[in-house]
């Protein structure tokens, strides 16, 4: 055997070189489309037949499943997609997959691509260094695209030729011999080869390039491709494991879809073989057939064209599996409920609890996720707001039920500040784009002048508090004051909302700012107020102080109002 230990770390060299093109191929595709998958996510929630075209968009974009599925999975815990809606998203995802292997397939066997790869880098590599970010991203994309084949290329003259090193051979063969069992091993191989190497997308190169090589034959590596299937919803289901219930549903729900497709395909082994091996022939111009072992070994354009026919056989499969199943998804949904209870409603809670785990599947469209956590907790200050005004003006016995409302959503947004932050310092570890990482920057602003805005409600509910207990009261006037200013500070939280919920830079200023210069100047009217109400002795000095505490405590809310308002805009 002339196959030596350095020749098998050029060949697991070769395999990163693919591997690290793939994702800079990758990231740079989701840079480019940045905004674009934003919209096709928001597209996510329409039904399920939308949701498979989501699906499969975002996963040919991103250039893995299990991208897809991971994020699809932390949307279904964090609350931005249901359970039903990421079934369509998952099914679109399998049949996405399927496009790299195509690509490699024709691309990667049928031309010599390595000059143009390189071509595409020595075009491309100087524009890393232009200011256009579009221009910039889709010159990564390209060089990605080229380090991904000249990886490829590199994996094929590593891998060990049969020919000259037969034992290899020998060693498959001892696998070959048990019939149906064969391929039931060979399932299991194709799982675990995606759980090494992490991507279905290396896994499937790994068999094209076993099969053009000659070490496989048709039915093992088809058998290998059905457990790349099983084995890209593992690492969905790592991810679930730290979400709630409805994520695990989406997580294991990906799990049995496929697992039941693999089931079928299996009963209808031999005849699929068939059809595809048929499908092969009479479209291929060497007309040659996939099953027929002594062709595959003498004939390298046999080989090469058995690339094409395994990848029609990825593709048929992941399709009819979607056809097969889509009717039955309902009851999927049940069975996956069934084996996958709520254990309260801890378990229902939808959080970003998972984000402090460091999973990133696609750090532009986490950028995404996060602002839904911002938008949420802008709602939450708004309510805060309610609660305060419901405390002042709502009646002595309802005083308690508004006191712990505020408290309860106090708490609530110091845990998402700290969950966003943590999330928003991890994502921007990534290769972000300029824009990207302009709004990450303002993400940040945002959620802490959100928290101050919750921290000052509570404030002025504690001061509250503070003035029942010492039985100060204060005079219609001055209640009738206080009542104007939360009035005017709801209405630019209600701006604020809006502000948030558009696109991000599309912001209302000049209404922003008018709404704080008015509360600037309701201010400053009101303490005139408070001074003219001491002299004529309306109230007492502690209760112009308590009043004075009020006014200003919302004066500031106003500040940070504007504050987060900028931060929308991409001010500052």
């Amino acid at each position: 055997m002339t196959y030596n230990f350095f020749d098998f770390l050029q060949l697991i060299g070769s395999l990163g070189i693919f591997i690290y093109g793939m994702k800079i191929f990758s990231d740079g595709l989701q840079k480019v489309a940045g905004e674009k998958l934003r919209g096709i996510l928001k597209g996510m929630t329409t039904n399920r037949l939308t949701g498979i075209v989501t699906g499969f968009t975002a996963t040919t974009i991103t250039q893995s499943s299990t991208t897809t599925t991971v994020m699809v999975v932390s949307f279904v815990n964090a609350g931005l997609l249901t359970f039903l809606e990421s079934t369509g998203v998952i099914m679109g995802a399998n049949i996405g997959t399927t496009v790299t292997a195509w690509m490699v397939s024709v691309f990667g066997f049928r031309f010599q691509i390595t000059p143009i790869a390189v071509s595409l880098i020595g075009i491309f590599f100087p524009f890393l260094f232009v200011r256009n970010n579009k221009l910039k991203h889709v010159a990564e994309a390209m060089i990605g695209f080229g380090i991904l084949f000249i990886g490829l290329e590199f994996i094929k003259d590593a891998v060990p030729d049969i020919q000259e090193n037969p034992q290899i051979l020998s060693f498959l063969n001892q696998f070959t011999d048990y019939g149906f069992g064969t391929i039931l091993i060979f399932v299991m191989v194709g799982t675990i080869l995606t759980l090494v190497t992490q991507s279905s997308s290396a896994a499937t190169t790994i068999t094209l390039v076993m099969l053009a090589q000659g070490w496989i034959n048709f039915p093992i590596a088809a058998a290998m491709i059905l457990g790349e299937n099983i084995g890209t919803t593992i690492t969905a289901n790592i991810a679930a494991l730290i979400g709630n219930v409805h994520a695990k549903r989406a997580a294991r729900f990906h799990f049995f879809f496929n697992v039941i497709g693999v089931i079928w395909m299996l009963a209808l082994f031999p005849f699929f073989l068939n059809f595809v091996d048929f499908m092969t022939m009479n479209f291929s111009p060497a007309q040659l057939s996939v099953l027929d072992d002594a062709i595959m070994r003498d004939s390298p354009e046999a080989r090469i064209n058995a690339t094409l026919g395994l990848s029609l056989f990825h593709t048929t499969f992941n399709v009819l599996n979607v056809l097969f199943l889509f009717a039955l998804v309902p009851q999927l949904i049940k069975l996956v409920t069934w084996l996958q209870p709520s254990r309260g409603v801890e378990d229902e809670q939808k959080s970003l609890k998972y984000i402090s785990g460091g999973l990133m599947p696609t750090a532009e469209l986490s950028i995404s996720e996060a602002y839904k956590e911002v938008e949420l907790m802008a709602k939450i200050t708004e309510k805060m707001s309610f609660s305060t005004y419901g405390l002042f003006f709502k009646g002595k016995e309802k005083h308690q039920k508004f006191l712990d409302k505020i408290k309860k959503r106090e708490e609530i947004t110091d845990r998402i500040e700290l969950e966003v932050a943590q999330y928003l310092t991890s994502v921007s570890e990534f290769n972000l784009s300029k824009t990207s990482s302009r709004r990450v920057r303002s993400m940040h602003r945002m959620v802490n002048d959100l928290e101050r805005i919750a921290d000052l409600y509570y404030q002025v509910s504690r001061t509250f508090e503070r003035m029942l207990e010492e039985k100060v009261v204060m005079p219609e006037s001055a209640n009738q004051e206080i009542q104007d200013m939360m009035q005017l500070i709801q209405d630019s939280l209600k701006l604020m909302r809006e502000n948030i919920a558009g696109e991000y830079g599309d912001v209302d200023m000049k209404g922003a700012e008018l709404m704080e210069s008015k509360i600037d100047a309701l201010r400053d009217e009101l303490r005139q107020s408070h001074y003219q109400r001491l002299e004529r002795g309306d109230y007492d000095v502690k209760a112009g102080i308590f009043y004075l505490d009020f006014i200003n405590r919302l004066e500031k809310i106003g500040d940070h109002v504007l504050n987060v308002n900028e931060a929308s805009a991409g001010l500052k």
